[in-house]
């Protein structure tokens, strides 16, 4: 089984990644990986991305889509979900999930940020996004969830090095590492120094029906 999760892996470059205008026009958002490959806004099967809030505004909607958003650097940013109470989250927060076709209004607390979002299609797929910061030496991560369909490592700053199901490989800034088709896995990630990383976990939704 380890040989197939290999043959479905591939690495992503910073340097390869495309910039796309935001849905509502509002800015840009930095594309890390999209499914299926090529996919749009109103097609995709599960979407990562980084893109920077320079201003107030709408966050853009999406029908049937469930989002996660963690801040990776800036001041701070407030969302106002619907008809929920307001939420601040700044760097070293926690990943806050909620639904993407709610009306959502944000506002800087402070200097413009840089925040990762993690989308899927609701009903098809669904996620968990795990930070993981280092300050140097080694760390064994064991994958807990069985039915885990695929897994992306993003490295968010430094140097990694991750090996799991068969294969291994080095990740910069930036760099990402999507593996397919996993059976229960046990990775060991290696920074090489400081470094921080997610670890997002994309499964198949049991009623759907879909395959990779």
């Amino acid at each position: 089984m380890a040989a197939v999760a290999v043959a479905a892996a591939r690495v992503i470059r910073a340097a390869d990644c495309r910039s796309l205008p935001w849905k509502n026009g509002g800015g840009a958002t930095t594309e890390i990986c999209v499914h299926p490959p090529g996919a749009g806004l109103g097609d995709f099967g599960w979407r990562v991305s980084m893109a920077t809030v320079a201003s107030d505004g709408p966050f853009s909607v999406f029908a049937g889509v469930d989002r996660t958003l963690t801040l990776l650097a800036g001041g701070g940013l407030r969302l106002v979900i619907g008809a929920a109470a307001p939420v601040v989250l700044g760097c070293g927060s926690a990943p806050l999930s909620f639904p993407a076709d709610v009306p959502t209004q944000s506002a800087l607390t402070g200097a413009p940020v840089t925040d990762l979002n993690v989308m899927t299609r609701r009903g098809v797929w669904r996620h968990t996004v795990v930070p993981l910061a280092f300050e140097g030496g080694d760390m064994q991560v064991s994958e807990q969830q069985t039915t885990a369909t695929c897994a992306l490592w993003w490295c968010h700053q430094g140097s990694v090095e991750i090996a799991g199901c068969g294969g291994s490989v080095r990740l910069g800034s930036q760099d990402a590492w999507l593996v397919e088709n996993l059976p229960p896995t046990a990775w060991r990630v290696m920074p090489m120094g400081a470094a921080a990383l997610f670890r997002i976990d994309l499964d198949e939704s049991p009623a759907s029906g879909y395959r990779v």
